[in-house]
């Protein structure tokens, strides 16, 4: 059932995922409406959410022009549509009501670049917008699509989703947790259980849960400080928490978790001049290129990559690649497959002149090495993963970090083997390198007697983990690959003894 979902899930880009999440959530609610199973008029919605996708797309363009940064259009509907399901809908004939929404929509996308730092911007824009419109000009938000009854199913499936998609359950847990524990610690009086119901059926937990605390860029990359993140906006919630008579919002709740996500976050958005592209197999290609500022971060971590093009797909024009490059490197190094036919995306790379730019932010990830440099490891590979293995292996070269390390690397055709010459040298700092190919025979080495030292045909499975590294159970292994690979030798290690504990598998929010 699961893989199923995540078949589904996988099809499409994170924020794509959010923005069909929110236009049917809309659907449901203006089809409610004119059922009037809802209390508020269907024109009065298609009207307000007109005016809010109208000033939104200005804004933006706007500021973009006048900031030069790149634009991307899913936010803006995203935050648009967010606004539109929090802010009750107004009327054409209600001016205050129409300033309002114009006021909001104005800031929350201006927020982006305005309170921006490094480019990078430090607040939920729709958070932003609400709040500043409250302390203001006195108007606020009614979250009115979090306080339906109807609307619930539909709000707590799609964000579940979400929450699946991205792997951020832990952040939810933490908000929930001690949301609801401090609920139930600050009643007035009565049934603990009580208030806890209520706010299930009517508040903004579950939206602000699933789609605006789970932002990617304003939430923080690690997981303990994702954690502390979560409960600092749950604490923050609960209804009757307050500081003197300063009761927090929702959105002001989140903004301050904000804050703190931000001190604790790598700073700012970097721009990446291309330098060079170098084919590495079988449509297998490597992009090098300049930050235009030194990059700090571990081998292994991601970045969100924004390629502005033209007519993106379905998919956007925003893709998560890990980083191939080491940091004792002074260029950032992107390892990609090309398929065809491939996606705009891909189109757009591939076509990018030395000089091209592409901006990068969102470093994340915690698919590293251990800090305990004793610690035996096993790195297994399929295809482009070996991209977080490259930039390991090249750090503990020009680090002489020697570790008792083997490298399994799995491709289908000997032609599609990348970085084979940085592998090669990591012999000397002590990882061992097995090349799988897996259109040959299972058990012979490719070409005969003839055939290169450490490459052999077969299957990667449980049988030649145990011949290649018979001491398995000591180790710590890496999986890095298609979604499929990865959760099917989670199972073989388990099926092989193995503990959960010692497998990391690489993840990144969405697929390539």
């Amino acid at each position: 059932m699961f893989s199923f979902i995540d078949n589904l899930l996988n099809r499409v880009t994170m924020y794509r995922l959010v923005l069909y999440y929110l236009v049917v959530l809309w659907a449901f609610a203006f089809v409610f409406f004119a059922l009037h199973i809802l209390a508020h008029s269907p024109i009065d919605l298609l009207f307000s959410t007109l005016v809010i996708l109208g000033v939104c797309a200005l804004t933006q363009v706007v500021f973009a022009k006048v900031f030069q940064a790149a634009t991307n259009i899913e936010s803006v509907y995203i935050t648009a549509f967010i606004l539109a399901l929090i802010i009750s809908p107004v009327s054409w004939s209600d001016a205050s009501g129409i300033g309002f929404l114009v006021f909001v929509s104005v800031f929350a996308i201006a927020s982006k670049y305005i309170l921006a730092i490094g480019k990078k911007h430090i607040f939920n824009p729709a958070a932003l917008g609400v709040a500043l419109a409250a302390l203001t000009i006195g108007q606020s938000a009614t979250w009115w699509v979090a306080g339906n009854s109807a609307l619930m199913p539909i709000v707590v499936i799609g964000g579940l989703c979400i929450v699946r998609k991205i792997r951020r359950f832990d952040l939810v847990i933490a908000f929930s947790v001690v949301s609801l524990i401090t609920i139930s610690l600050t009643r007035l009086a009565g049934d603990p259980l009580t208030p806890m119901l209520q706010t299930f059926s009517h508040s903004a937990f579950f939206f602000l849960a699933f789609v605006m605390l789970t932002e990617p860029l304003t939430m923080p990359p690690e997981r303990w400080t994702r954690i502390l993140y979560g409960a600092i906006v749950g604490f923050l919630f609960a209804p009757h928490v307050h500081f003197g008579s300063f009761y927090p919002t929702p959105e002001i709740a989140l903004l301050i978790g904000n804050i703190f996500a931000y001190a604790v976050s790598p700073k700012g958005r970097f721009m990446l001049t291309l330098k060079e592209k170098n084919k590495l197999g079988e449509g297998v290609y490597e992009f090098v290129f300049n930050p235009d500022r030194p990059l700090s971060f571990l081998p292994g971590q991601y970045l969100e990559w924004t390629l502005p093009h033209a007519k993106p797909d379905s998919r956007g024009n925003r893709r998560y690649f890990t980083i191939a490059s080491s940091p004792t490197e002074n260029t950032v190094r992107l390892g990609v497959k090309v398929y065809e036919p491939s996606n705009t995306y891909k189109q757009a790379l591939m076509g990018m002149p030395v000089g091209g730019m592409v901006s990068v932010s969102g470093l994340s990830g915690e698919f590293t090495l251990p800090k305990n440099k004793k610690k035996k490891l096993v790195f297994i590979a399929g295809g482009i993963g070996i991209t977080p293995f490259r930039a390991m292996a090249q750090q503990m070269i020009d680090t002489k970090d020697t570790r008792d390390a083997a490298l399994l690397y799995s491709n289908k055709t000997l032609t599609e083997v990348a970085y084979k010459d940085v592998f090669d040298r990591a012999k000397e700092v002590g990882l061992k390198t097995v090349y799988v190919i897996t259109n040959e025979k299972v058990g012979e080495k490719i070409g005969g007697p003839a055939a290169p030292a450490g490459v052999y045909g077969g299957m990667l499975d449980a049988a030649l983990i145990m011949r290649e590294v018979p001491d398995f159970k000591e180790r710590m292994f890496y999986l890095s690959g298609p979604h499929g690979m990865v959760e099917a030798f989670k199972k073989t290690l388990h099926g092989m003894g193995v503990s959960r504990f010692n497998i990391k598998a690489d993840y990144f929010p969405g697929f390539v």
